[in-house]
This record gives structure tokens, C-alpha cells and sequence, in this order.
């Protein structure tokens, strides 16, 4: 039987996991909660996290913000994805479908996603369209 692979989760999945108001919070906890679920971060997910969580609106502080990265990494099926590769490279199997700066890290991490056989995992629909033919690297959970 092989091994299922692991989900490189985005910041909109990451988010409701540690904001408990947030409005994706209940549908994320429940998926995140399968039993024996392989998941992933990588330094670009985790940028988004403290990006979030430390604007002056939300006010956490740096360190608040770390101890729940690192509370979160403590639960069951944590992995850290490291990135090795260089942009072109990572984007080149969809490049023609990138179009501007919002497609930006979407585009690192399903390039990445494909590179490392991972599936990407996220509550943005967008990112089917830039996927295209390669949708199966993509996980899109559905919203409450």
C-alpha cells in the first residue's frame, strides 16, 4: 500500500487553524482533524502566518505568533518542506497561466506542491485555474 501524501498547506488553511474566529476555522479544524493526516509547512506558509498575525490591527506580538507555529507543529502528521528550487523552475509547468503579483505565492507553492509530489491545500479557488492539468496536486476544501 503506499504511502498517502502530504498536504503543503496554505496560509488559508493555516490561519483558521490558529484564529479561532475566523470564518474557516470550524470547516478547517474538521478536515484537519482526519486521523493520520500528513501535512506540511514550508518558510513561504509560514511567512504568511506571522505577515497575518502581526499587522497592527490583529496585534499579536512576534512572539506569540511563534509559540503557535510552534504549537501548531506539535500536532500529528507535521512535516517541514524545505524549498530548493528557483522560481522558474518551481513555475515552469504553468508559467503561461500566471498573469500578476497576487498569483505570486500561489504559484511558488503549487510549483512546489509538484515538484515534491504533494498536494497543495487550500480554501482558494483560484488556484485551480492556475493548476490547469496538473489539478491533482491541488486539495480544495470546502468552505462552512
Amino acid at each position: 500500500m503506499s504511502k498517502p501524501r502530504a498536504h503543503l498547506l496554505d496560509a488559508s488553511v493555516l490561519i483558521p487553524l490558529l484564529d479561532h474566529t475566523h470564518i474557516h476555522n470550524r470547516p478547517a479544524e474538521k478536515w484537519f482533524s482526519t486521523p493520520g493526516l500528513p501535512w506540511a509547512m514550508c518558510a513561504l506558509t509560514e511567512g504568511a502566518v506571522l505577515r497575518f498575525f502581526l499587522r497592527p490591527e490583529i496585534g499579536y506580538k512576534m512572539t506569540q505568533v511563534n509559540g503557535m507555529l510552534e504549537c501548531l507543529k506539535q500536532r500529528s502528521g507535521y512535516r517541514y518542506q524545505p524549498i530548493s528550487t528557483d522560481w522558474q523552475t518551481l513555475t515552469e509547468p504553468f508559467f503561461s497561466r500566471l498573469h500578476g503579483h497576487k498569483q505570486v505565492t500561489d504559484a511558488f507553492l503549487l510549483g512546489l506542491a509538484i515538484q515534491e509530489n504533494l498536494l497543495l491545500t487550500t480554501f482558494d479557488q483560484g488556484i485551480m485555474h492556475l493548476a490547469g492539468q496538473h489539478r491533482e496536486f491541488v486539495r480544495l476544501l470546502e468552505s462552512a
